[in-house]
């Protein structure tokens, strides 16, 4: 990886008359922006069909993507759905997913009433996903059957897999479960016709792995010995973190933790899937909570608070030495944000992955911060912030007095309506081989772009990028920045 640079910007976000992004026209329209503002990598959040909450770090499948990103124009186009049927298609500011869970499917509904599942592409795409798919397809059919409860509220004989009761499930579900894999078909086509497009214009993606899997997914249901659950199938211990100066209780993120010792029983195949599936659709893969490969936090599955739990070690090591051994060298970022102990610190030396900086981090008056840009190792990732921080914008706002005053000289700037940019082109400059700039801090947002606020509920995932983004005004500036701090993007 060469000096570079980036947009982070999610799927959800993109504009679109439809509710959400999706991967039609206006995600070839960014592509051209990225291009035209010599960008070279777009950064996505992860992929997945998202749950309660829609945070798409809670996800259905590690390997499914969200039927909400299939783009209805493009159905269109192939003659399996006609504009009528097409209920919403007027832009709106904000996503409104629950107006998309009550609309979206029947729409894709007359789309799958309308295709022929002989279709030899269709036929071929199950074949080559067949160690996923239909375990994803029986999970989502049989949780429609449940009304959409959680697996926690499934039958027992369900949740644990009853040969004859799931057989009987299965045969009385055979629509829906065709139904969802009609979905990950075409999500899957139209992703993949995106990255080609986007490679082709020397654009490469960014995908993210979150290092925990929801507890109702398809994955904990079909591979619960993985995981630490008792004999019917209920988690023992939870995925969180302790208590800290920003939560007093913690947070509790509820997923189930791995039982690594039957990962390592079986060489780590689970994770080498996982990993194999994710740099068959990225370009670069971002691992999420890479701490968690060192130690993780675990919390007795019946509390209700963080308070109570325990560190304990994980098999990281092992983990990333196998990974290397079967699929080699990989280009994969380490999201290595939180308590960094010497163990982590060796992990990421032994992998050889860059970690995570963020520029948000770095201005304590009162001391020097690791994430002070001069001390920026080249082999590392450089952002102002991320999905979960404030913009910068919203951040230079809440700085105290005295952080503020040093983070404006170190940054050399003394014009306030220029801070937002002041940082970017720190951040540009830094000696990092990469840097990620999220779009809303390019475009000088406040709090209105906030895409997350960690551990709240409701308000979260729902900011949509303008239809009018793409001024010229904007694309000088990207590219004027880029250029100067000798990220230009290399023609192939």
């Amino acid at each position: 990886m060469s000096r570079t640079s980036g947009i982070l910007l999610h799927v959800t976000s993109l504009p679109s008359n439809y509710g959400i992004g999706t991967f039609g026209k206006e995600a070839y329209r960014f592509v051209d922006f990225l291009e035209k503002t010599n960008q070279t990598y777009w950064q996505f959040l992860p992929l997945g069909p998202t749950s309660f909450g829609d945070s798409p770090y809670q996800s259905f499948s590690i390997n499914a993507l969200n039927p909400y990103f299939i783009d209805l124009d493009i159905l269109v186009k192939e003659g399996l759905l006609k504009k009528k049927d097409i209920i919403d298609s007027t832009y709106s500011k904000k996503i409104n997913y629950g107006k998309l869970y009550s609309e979206r499917y029947q729409v894709l509904r007359k789309a799958f009433n309308n295709f022929d599942n002989k279709n030899q592409d269709y036929l071929n795409f199950i074949n080559n996903h067949h160690d996923w798919v239909y375990d994803y397809a029986h999970f989502m059919a049989i949780k429609k059957h449940f009304d959409d409860v959680s697996l926690m509220y499934w039958p027992k004989e369900v949740r644990t897999r009853d040969d004859f009761t799931l057989h009987l499930l299965i045969e009385k579900n055979e629509e829906d479960i065709n139904f969802q894999l009609f979905l990950q078909y075409q999500a899957y086509k139209q992703f993949y016709e995106l990255k080609k497009y986007a490679n082709k214009k020397g654009i490469k993606l960014i995908g993210d792995i979150p290092i925990y899997v929801s507890y109702d997914s398809s994955d904990v249901w079909t591979r619960p010995e993985l995981f630490m659950l008792d004999h019917e199938n209920i988690p023992t211990f939870v995925a969180g973190v302790p208590p800290d100066n920003f939560s007093k209780d913690g947070q509790l993120w509820g997923n189930p933790l791995y039982n690594w010792p039957k990962h390592q029983e079986e060489n780590f195949k689970w994770w080498i899937k996982r990993i194999k599936r994710q740099i068959d659709l990225f370009d670069v893969i971002r691992i999420d909570h890479f701490i968690g490969f060192v130690n993780y936090y675990k919390i007795p599955a019946t509390d209700e608070t963080a308070a109570n739990g325990v560190w304990e070690k994980a098999l990281g090591r092992e983990l990333f030495k196998q990974v290397k051994q079967e699929l080699g060298e990989l280009n994969i970022i380490a999201e290595d944000l939180g308590v960094i102990t010497d163990e982590v610190r060796e992990l990421l030396k032994d992998t050889g992955f860059p970690g995570m900086k963020l520029l948000q981090f770095a201005f304590d008056s009162r001391e020097e911060s690791d994430y002070i840009p001069h001390l920026y190792p080249v082999n590392a990732v450089a952002y102002t912030g991320t999905h979960d921080n404030e913009t910068t914008k919203e951040w230079f706002s809440k700085l105290n007095e005295n952080d503020l005053a040093y983070c404006l000289e170190y940054i050399n700037c003394t014009n306030k309506r220029n801070q937002v940019d002041s940082l970017i082109k720190e951040t540009l400059k830094s000696p990092a081989k990469l840097a990620i700039i999220p779009m809303q801090d390019y475009l000088g947002l406040g709090s209105e772009g906030r895409m997350n606020i960690p551990s709240t509920l409701g308000n979260n995932w729902m900011w949509r990028l303008n239809n009018d983004y793409e001024t010229k005004d904007l694309i000088d500036k990207i590219k004027r920045f880029t250029n100067l701090y000798g990220r230009r993007r290399k023609e192939f």
